[in-house]
């Protein structure tokens, strides 16, 4: 299968007044049309950077150190403004993390799904356009159309609002959906809503999506791969049952011991110790030494590369090296590390 959007060795960083922010560090990934793939880390780990790095919507203080973006065939790491103008919405779009902020509040619902319409097909008729609006809004579960067009977005309940961005990032049919911790402000129905919402689109657009979340709940719920992100660096990689049926990754044991179905009666649920390193700068060798139990010598000096347990699988971790003492996964599971 060939690849919608390929990122190679990709590297970000920001400039700041206590010095330079490495946020994304040598990052390498594919995204195959149709399916979902899952980043997920810790707040602050790098993964909206990532994406919001793909469609330039960096500020000025950001730029791209190294690596490749490839998009639909096309290489637009070195895109200006004006080029990236005609792939948004049309290639790629972005539903963001909270939809009041993403709407307009003195706009009415049905002329910002409107004009996100026209920004591409400026000469579509009105009675065109609004039959467009319409259909979009019963693709992503508007209900009413004709009536709420007319209404504002504090009318709208947060998963309704929720779903008025969708409709308006999916007004140009994109290839690629980046979908930015789109449940966080929801309560637990409707986020599973939301994401039955995502999978349907999938399903009838052929849309291929990103999901960003720190959510493992979302993760398995909506995903076919699965990109386990810390200190701006994707440390492990596979497919949803690799994840969480053959955890590899230290840290990705840590996320997953922290959902309370890994409790025990009576006993607190864990928490992964210490704190992120900054990203000012970097550890030496592997970020989560300093808070990884199983953490070896080298960890500290030289930082892993990437194994390849199987086909889809790949982690980051000296534990999977021929060398390294065998380590049981403390939730269970086969393998070494």
């Amino acid at each position: 299968m060939s690849e919608l959007l390929e990122v190679k060795n990709l590297s970000v960083s920001f400039r700041t007044p206590q010095g330079e922010v490495e946020a994304v560090r040598d990052v390498s990934f594919s995204l195959h049309p149709g399916e979902v793939l899952a980043i997920v880390g810790e707040s602050g780990c790098g993964k909206s950077v990532l994406c919001k790095s793909i469609m330039k919507l960096l500020p000025r203080s950001a730029w791209i150190k190294g690596g490749t973006i490839l998009a639909d065939g096309a290489d637009i790491t070195q895109y200006r403004q004006r080029d990236m103008e005609r792939l948004r919405g049309r290639l790629f779009s972005m539903v963001f993390q909270d939809p009041l902020t993403a709407l307009n509040p003195t706009m009415t619902i049905g002329a910002q799904i409107a004009e996100a319409v026209r920004v591409h097909q400026p000469r579509t008729e009105k009675a065109v356009v609004r039959r467009r609006v319409l259909e979009l809004m019963d693709l992503v579960g508007i209900s009413g159309g004709e009536d709420r067009c007319g209404r504002y977005p504090h009318d709208f309940s947060g998963g309704m609002r929720q779903r008025a961005v969708m409709a308006v990032a999916l007004a140009s049919s994109p290839k690629i959906l980046f979908a930015d911790e789109p449940t966080t402000a929801l309560d637990v129905t409707v986020q599973a809503q939301i994401l039955d919402l995502l999978r349907e689109i999938q399903s009838r657009l052929g849309t291929a999506t990103v999901l960003v979340t720190h959510d493992l709940g979302v993760v398995a719920r909506a995903a076919d791969r699965v990109a386990v992100m810390y200190a701006g660096k994707i440390v492990e990689t596979g497919t949803a049952e690799d994840i969480f049926y053959d955890p590899r990754h230290p840290y990705t044991w840590g996320l997953l011991r922290s959902l309370p179905a890994w409790a025990r009666d009576g006993e607190p649920l864990y928490t992964i110790p210490g704190m992120p390193p900054t990203l000012i700068h970097p550890p030496r060798g592997d970020a989560f030494a300093c808070r990884n139990e199983y953490a070896l010598a080298i960890d500290y000096q030289e930082a892993p590369p990437m194994f390849q347990i199987s086909d889809s699988h790949f982690a980051a971790t000296w534990l999977l090296d021929e060398r390294a003492p065998k380590v049981r996964p403390p939730m269970g599971g086969e393998g070494r590390g």
